[in-house]
């Protein structure tokens, strides 16, 4: 109430001016130069005055002040336009956040810094996560402008010719093998010849082998079925023959990065990305930020928004 009693008291005070300046003016219809120049630095000097009072009404939690200063035209800043949007969360005072929302697409691109980031988008998710209906919508506008106009990249396979091949017809095959793996306490034959050009993974795990005659490398995370995609994957030299289900992908997009098989990994992933819907997308996310796999978590976002 102080606040706008001072700023009707001024008005009136510059209504006064005006009116005498009215009376003068008529013995001259144009207004000397150094008088219009007077007034120009009278409004710039009100202007900060008003900035400033916006920026410290702002930080002190009186958002109410901060959007009466708004209303006479005073622009926001990104700083003062969060941290109004953070008082209103907190106070649970719905219908400024809607205002301030709309507001948004009248911040300048050249306000757009780090903190809209670091402390704007995760405040704007936590609005999100409480909120529904109108202000959702809102929220998904501000999203997609932050995002921008440019179409989501897609994710592409990767073609890498195998230096070594073996006939299907070795896949776990007893015949000849030279290395067994213990996956789920169940024996699976490979062949060193394949796997030692396979990945620096395969390689590091055939030479880190005990010494012995007849011993397993024994793979503990991996399921069996997971594991059997991974080697059909390596036997045929591609992704072609592969019949992944959507309850076997996210595993063994786990594993073909464990195995460093960057061409499965890929294709895993693409997959992924075709499957991305409301109901999924949560758990693709989190998988992808709990496995750090690469693109996913950022394809995920840019598909949902």
């Amino acid at each position: 109430n102080v606040f706008r009693k001072l700023l009707s008291h001024g008005e009136k005070e510059k209504d006064d001016v005006l009116s005498l300046e009215e009376i003068l003016a008529k013995s001259s219809e144009k207004k000397p130069p150094q008088a219009v120049g007077t007034l120009q630095r009278t409004g710039k000097a009100k202007l900060r005055a008003l900035r400033e009072a916006m920026y410290h009404s702002t930080e002190h939690g009186h958002v109410d002040i901060t959007i009466d200063i708004r209303s006479l035209g005073v622009p926001w800043t990104l700083h003062t336009w969060l941290e109004s949007l953070r008082t209103c969360f907190l106070q649970h005072r719905r219908p400024l956040i809607q205002g301030l929302l709309k507001d948004f697409s009248c911040i300048q691109e050249e306000e757009y810094t780090a903190e809209l980031i670091t402390h704007g988008l995760p405040l704007m998710f936590q609005i999100l996560h409480a909120s529904k209906n109108e202000v959702i919508s809102q929220l998904s506008v501000i999203f997609s402008q932050c995002y921008g106009p440019f179409p989501i990249p897609k994710l592409t396979e990767i073609r890498r010719k195998q230096t070594s091949r073996l006939d299907p017809h070795f896949l776990n095959n007893k015949e000849m093998s030279d290395v067994t793996f213990l996956v789920e306490e169940k024996p699976f034959y490979a062949h060193k010849v394949l796997l030692f050009t396979a990945s620096a993974r395969f390689k590091s795990l055939l030479q880190n082998r005990p010494a012995a005659e007849n011993t397993y490398i024994e793979i503990s995370h991996v399921k069996y079925n997971i594991f059997q995609l991974v080697m059909q994957y390596l036997y045929c030299g591609g992704t072609e023959s592969l019949h992944i289900m959507n309850t076997e992908i996210m595993e063994l997009l786990s594993a073909a990065k464990f195995f460093q098989l960057e061409a499965l990994q890929r294709h895993c992933e693409i997959i992924c990305s075709k499957n991305i819907a409301v109901e999924t997308c949560v758990d693709i996310y989190k998988h992808a930020k709990v496995r750090g796999n690469g693109n996913k978590p950022t394809y995920t976002v840019q598909n949902v928004f």
